[in-house]
């Protein structure tokens, strides 16, 4: 099966903030070893970071015509990855060690159709 994982950043705090400058060496050290690790987990492809909601752009069409407006929607999405793996179980346990899960923000994962 293949999923994708959606990392919501939450709270989770991310470089270049307020939040990330308040961790300690040790606890940056740790986030970048444990997308490290993350990244070089068999059948997962790394996604890339995404630039915030103030950058996004939602797209609409209404009876027609395309509408859009500056902004996303609701929640704001951090990041994203692919993960190919036997069963649900392996990817909540890969899921489980995104550092966003544990520090404010969730991860979904969302089976990918026909893949």
């Amino acid at each position: 099966m293949k999923f994708m994982l959606l990392i919501h950043q939450g709270t989770t705090p991310v470089p270049g903030t307020d939040a990330w400058e308040a961790l300690s060496q040790d606890e940056k050290q740790g986030v970048y070893a444990a997308y490290q690790a993350i990244n070089t987990t068999p059948g997962l492809t790394p996604g890339q970071q995404i630039a915030g909601p103030d950058a996004a752009t939602t797209v609409r069409v209404q009876d027609g015509t395309t509408e859009t407006t500056s902004g996303a929607i609701d929640d704001p999405l951090g990041g994203y990855a692919f993960f190919e793996a036997d069963d649900l179980d392996a990817a909540v346990a890969v899921a489980a060690k995104i550092p966003a899960a544990s520090m404010g923000g969730a991860i979904e994962i969302r089976p990918l159709v026909g893949a």
